[in-house]
């Protein structure tokens, strides 16, 4: 058994809750942006992949580490993007023996206009929602975001 304390029955429902609303966030913001951007079956690990290598080159095992997937999950998720021509491999200037994973013209190109995508998307969402519930989506915002870095143990309040 666990000696971590529980969450109250309250706090469970909020997380159930929430779980609920990410989950069909996510999966509306996905199926809308495919009428307008057909690549977009683009699998969200690679997208995620991309994300990660647009602020630096790194080793598989470095992006199988930050992503918390096993390194050969990550291999072959490159080899999919090496043959798309959305990633390189570079040398590692520390380790002759090893490759880093960066990202060329193209897939830097592509992470541009997903990322671009969505955010119409989103944008035009937000405008048919009442000004309340818009103000309340972006309130809530920093407190997202810390959940989210709180669940990535990258909290930079710890």
């Amino acid at each position: 058994m666990s000696s971590q304390p529980q969450p109250a029955p309250d706090a469970l429902a909020g997380a159930q809750q929430l779980t609920d609303v990410i989950t069909r966030l996510r999966r509306a913001l996905r199926s809308s942006i495919r009428s307008e951007f057909p690549w977009e079956a683009l699998p969200m690990a690679q997208v995620e992949l991309l994300q990660t290598l647009a602020v630096a080159p790194m080793r598989v095992g470095e992006l199988a580490a930050r992503q918390r997937l096993a390194p050969n999950t990550v291999s072959g998720l490159i080899s999919k993007l090496l043959d798309a021509g959305l990633v390189d491999r570079q040398p590692d200037p520390g380790d002759r023996r090893t490759a880093r994973i960066a990202l060329t013209e193209a897939g830097h190109q592509q992470l541009r206009d997903w990322q671009s995508a969505h955010e119409r998307r989103l944008a035009t969402a937000l405008l048919s929602l009442t000004p309340a519930d818009r103000a309340a989506v972006m309130q809530a915002l920093p407190g997202l975001d810390h959940l989210a870095h709180t669940l990535a143990g990258t909290d930079p309040a710890r």
